[in-house]
């Protein structure tokens, strides 16, 4: 936006210390003279011939005082002016390299905690997740072109095969079920980033939930894949209202239950599913049998693509893309929840997310 030009910030605090400084002197030089226009001055008593006598000895000294106190407040002000409004300075410059794109620098004012202090602190603050935020983007931005990448390359090579190869002489059958399967890999990736953008961007209506039959619901969807690999979900827990989108709420319970049997032993082991009402929170809780995981591992889970020491690949629509989890913090963080991922000394992961709990119904 253009604006007119005007006089700084610094000029104008100067032109108001001088002009209050002059009045003040104005004020005194007035009183002085009616003082005196009486013939009583403290500490002195003489006669007055006439005012003009008064005036004419007054008016050059009265002058000359108010002219050195124009001087003084000028310069005085703006050193002042200059001394105030230095940290305001370094807010600014810090401001222009963070519109240049430059988002490593930070203010660090010190001194005592003030308004320019709280100033400073929060805009570093602000300064410092823009950041991260553009940190993570760039690098899910450049894990998801790599992702989408490798099945067009193979959709690529496998038309390429079966064109070169027309005599017949291949499978066709063989082909079309490669050309499905990494066909649905690539949709099932794209569905979920736009999963992950729908959550990021918050764009859905927030409604009571109630979470234990949420969990419920996607233990029984998934229950027939935890058969299949010989395991046992387990669900418990109260009535755990909370408010969001049903959606969003099921897909990141779902995603938690597929992890926790994707990730969990070749055979007898356990996914165990509770929920619990607290008076500040709602938690949901998903736990599974497993490999042991290292503390530094277990950080990295969630953030997008990061599918534990290996790539995992599966058969499943959707499945083996890498954002299960950062799905489920994606969706936690846009209902206002925290999620806390723990290895459990057993073996096995235990995932934790606590979302807000929802207002008491008023009846009436």
């Amino acid at each position: 936006m253009h604006r007119a030009p005007g006089l700084s910030v610094r000029l104008k605090l100067t032109l108001s210390y001088a002009g209050f400084l002059m009045l003040a002197g104005a004020v005194l030089l007035v009183v002085g003279y009616f003082s005196l226009s009486r013939g009583v001055h403290p500490g002195v008593i003489f006669m007055v011939r006439s005012h003009a006598d008064l005036l004419r000895y007054f008016a050059p000294r009265a002058a000359a005082v108010l002219a050195f106190l124009l001087v003084f407040g000028l310069l005085g002000g703006w050193i002042l002016a200059g001394r105030m409004l230095a940290p305001l300075t370094r807010i600014t410059d810090a401001t222009r390299l963070a519109a240049t794109g430059s988002l490593s620098h930070r203010i660090e004012l010190e001194g005592r905690q003030d308004e320019f202090r709280e100033l400073a602190d929060s805009f570093d603050t602000m300064l410092a997740r823009l950041e991260a935020h553009v940190d993570e983007q760039q690098r899910f931005a450049a894990n998801a072109s790599h992702e989408l990448r490798t099945p067009l390359a193979i959709t690529q090579t496998l038309l390429d095969v079966a064109r070169n190869d027309l005599s017949g002489d291949r499978d066709t059958g063989e082909l079309v079920d490669r050309l499905h399967a990494v066909n649905t890999r690539a949709i099932g990736l794209t569905e979920a980033l736009l999963l992950l953008s729908r959550a990021d961007q918050r764009s859905f209506t927030r409604e009571r939930i109630e979470l234990s039959l949420v969990a419920e619901e996607a233990a029984e969807t998934l229950l027939p894949l935890a058969e299949k690999r010989g395991l046992t979900i387990e669900t418990s827990g109260d009535t755990t209202p909370t408010t969001g989108s049903h959606a969003l709420l099921l897909q990141m319970t779902t995603n938690l239950v597929h992890n926790a049997i994707v990730h969990n032993r070749p055979e007898a082991g356990t996914v165990w599913v509770t929920t619990s009402a607290h008076p500040k929170r709602a938690v949901l809780t998903v736990e599974n049998t497993g490999e042991t995981l290292t503390p530094e591992l277990v950080s990295t889970l969630a953030e997008p693509f990061k599918r534990g020491t290996e790539r995992i690949r599966t058969d499943d629509a959707g499945v083996g893309v890498g954002l299960g989890l950062a799905i489920v913090k994606s969706i936690t963080r846009a209902h206002d929840g925290t999620l806390t991922l723990t290895p459990r000394p057993a073996g096995g992961l235990r995932v934790t997310v606590q979302l807000p709990p929802a207002p008491p119904h008023t009846g009436r």
